[in-house]
């Protein structure tokens, strides 16, 4: 039983930073699509996921009914997860990238945090101390700039960063509650491409041939992306895996570096520097508490 449970967060532990590269190349082509307005992007996003994991569903013959109880659980992670995208999208649209990004890397923390209080889950002090560590190392890499943010876009930002976080806590939830992970998807993509269909129409611009299959790439990559993080959190729970997913920060610098020639400074290199090394860290201390554990469980 033990060793199936290391498994499952072995399992968890991959299927985050598999998130995390996808969702870097989201932000990749977003960024690629150019100027259009932040609700048509939102709209791709989430229009081509849907079909992504409606295709999945068909493929795999699996059912699409869904457990009563966990009708509202769906419902909330739907309209935190479509708030966290029009909060994320709104930032980025209004405010530097560097401040922008550091609202959106506060959804890790967020979902520990939220984590720890809806579903109860133990946070010990030296893992909520790594994970600290792992978010001042983001700060070094984003090295975020306050002082002429506008009000209404950062607390944009911060709101989409909480919203992700419960959003993901509810993935957690949903999962220890046996909802299938595809459906959780199709569910997410169907919901947030409602809402934001009379959004994009009424802000509408078309876009070039480029620029579509931009946000066409967009749309698959986030549907990679919000498979991942759905298996990753239903495998383990946040508090053990959810420190990977700040490797997105360095899938950004290596995809920032080739299409764009952004080449990182100093500070980005110790900001890579010390999330890697929480990684560790969490990882060893991880293992650590399982062998004190099985040593406990053969003396008694």
């Amino acid at each position: 039983m033990t060793k199936l449970k290391i498994n499952k967060k072995y399992k968890g532990i991959v299927y985050i930073i598999l998130s995390a590269f996808c969702f870097a190349l989201m932000n990749m082509f977003v960024k690629l699509s150019g100027d259009l307005p932040t609700t048509e992007k939102a709209f791709f996003r989430n229009f081509v996921a849907f079909f992504f994991a409606l295709i999945m569903m068909l493929k795999g013959k699996k059912d699409f009914g869904f457990q009563k109880k966990n009708l509202a659980p769906l419902i909330l992670r739907s309209v935190f997860g479509t708030v966290g995208i029009l909060g994320n999208f709104y930032a980025i649209d209004h405010l530097v990238l560097s401040d922008a990004s550091i609202l959106n890397k506060m959804s890790p923390f967020f979902v520990i945090l939220f984590s720890f209080i809806i579903l109860k889950e133990k946070l010990t002090v030296p893992q909520g101390v790594i994970v600290i560590g792992a978010f001042i190392g983001a700060l070094f890499v984003i090295k975020p700039d306050f002082a002429n943010a506008e009000f209404i876009p950062s607390l944009a930002g911060l709101v989409g960063g909480m919203a992700a976080g419960l959003a993901y806590t509810m993935v957690r939830y949903l999962g220890k509650r046996g909802e299938n992970g595809t459906f959780i998807v199709l569910f997410f993509s169907g919901f947030s491409t409602l809402v934001f269909t009379p959004l994009m129409i009424a802000e509408f611009k078309m876009f070039t041939i480029y620029q579509l299959f931009s946000l066409i790439m967009a749309g698959l990559s986030a549907a990679g992306g919000q498979f991942a993080i759905t298996a990753a959190y239903t495998y383990a729970p946040a508090k053990e895996i959810s420190v990977y997913d700040y490797s997105q920060i360095i899938f950004a610098a290596g995809l920032g570096f080739i299409m764009f020639g952004d080449i990182p400074d100093v500070l980005s290199v110790i900001g890579y520097f010390i999330i890697i090394i929480m990684a560790l860290i969490m990882f060893l201390y991880n293992n650590q508490l399982w062998i004190f554990k099985k040593i406990n469980q053969k003396k008694v």
